[in-house]
């Protein structure tokens, strides 16, 4: 019985992985486009094309969802609490504020310009967060339409892509230096990357600070997921399915379980290094199966309302990030 059951989800794993293959190799080839972009782009494309059928299309949906789940637990794994707490009082108070304005700042220029509230809901976790694993985790708790995630994540990447050049020419312009202009990168640039490449003008010192600002800001993706899964949960309590869903999803428990895991410190290095392009090629897999259910007329469609919010969102970001980061740290 099992065999049969599983026997439909072969070609979806086989789609899947080739999916997964190609998109680590365009990431490879170049850096700055990170597996997890090319992948819900090769999504979209292959889902655009009259190549796959009806049941290959369910078994890749199917597929999606325990991709999705396993590779935010093992993001998990990705975050030292201690390294989070050395920053100090004044900038881990300085990030909770700038996560708390961009994701309920984005939610409201969204209302405000006419933007799907699915949509707006992925890019304010995406751009408060940390880009399309943020966006990978909020969509499974959120009603959302599947060219949404192909959207949220186009927009990460553009936008991501705008702060590489923009936020060190901006930091030379306001006297931010060294681990300063470090902290600022890792507040507001979407994507790790990202931040990695908008630091390194500024020095190695300036690149370790952005990273773990980076990561305190991941922190944050376990509690946002399960707040918005309540409130959701809240919005829906007539539906009996919804009753029936856990008021935490299990796949942000086990988030924080690798977070504890790791903050113990008795993971190997090696172990950790293997966790991490398990859990890059798990979302990957996740988003290339999104990607493979957008319909690009609504893509089209939403397009310049989209590109607003996520510009508004980046200057949102950039001054909130600048402010809080010149009150308290």
């Amino acid at each position: 019985m099992k065999t049969i059951q599983l026997r439909p989800l072969f070609p979806g794993l086989a789609v899947t992985a080739l999916g997964v293959a190609v998109a680590y190799l365009v990431s490879l080839a170049a850096p700055v486009v990170s597996a997890l972009t090319a992948a819900v782009l090769l999504g979209v494309l292959t889902g655009s094309l009259p190549v796959l059928s009806d049941e290959t299309r369910e078994a890749i949906g199917r597929v999606t969802k325990g991709l999705l789940r396993a590779g935010v637990v093992l993001l998990g794994l990705q975050l030292a609490l201690p390294a989070v707490l050395d920053l100090g009082a004044g900038i881990l108070l300085a990030v909770v504020l700038t996560v708390a304005i961009t994701f309920l700042g984005t939610l409201g220029l969204g209302r405000l310009i006419g933007v799907p509230r699915g949509l707006a809901m992925l890019v304010a976790t995406g751009f408060s967060i940390c880009g399309a694993s943020a966006i990978a985790a909020m969509e499974g708790v959120v009603e959302r339409d599947d060219s949404d995630v192909a959207t949220g994540v186009a927009l990460v990447t553009c936008y991501g892509s705008l702060a590489i050049a923009a936020v060190p020419l901006l930091g030379g312009w306001l006297g931010l230096a060294g681990p300063e202009l470090g902290t600022w990168a890792g507040m507001s640039v979407h994507e790790v990357a990202q931040v990695v490449a908008a630091a390194s003008p500024a020095g190695t010192a300036a690149v370790a600070v952005a990273v773990v600002v980076k990561l305190s800001r991941v922190v944050l993706l376990a509690p946002m997921v399960a707040a918005v899964s309540v409130y959701e949960r809240s919005r829906r309590t007539k539906n009996t399915e919804a009753r029936r869903t856990a008021l935490v999803p299990l796949f942000v428990l086990g988030f924080l379980g690798m977070v504890l895991v790791r903050s113990s410190g008795v993971v190997p290095g090696g172990v950790l290094d293997v966790a991490k392009t398990a859990c890059t090629l798990l979302l990957a897999g996740a988003l290339f199966g999104l990607g493979c259910a957008v319909r690009l007329g609504r893509l089209v469609r939403t397009g310049g309302r989209a590109l607003l919010l996520g510009l508004l969102s980046t200057i949102l970001i950039g001054g909130a990030a600048y402010t809080t980061m010149i009150l308290f740290a």
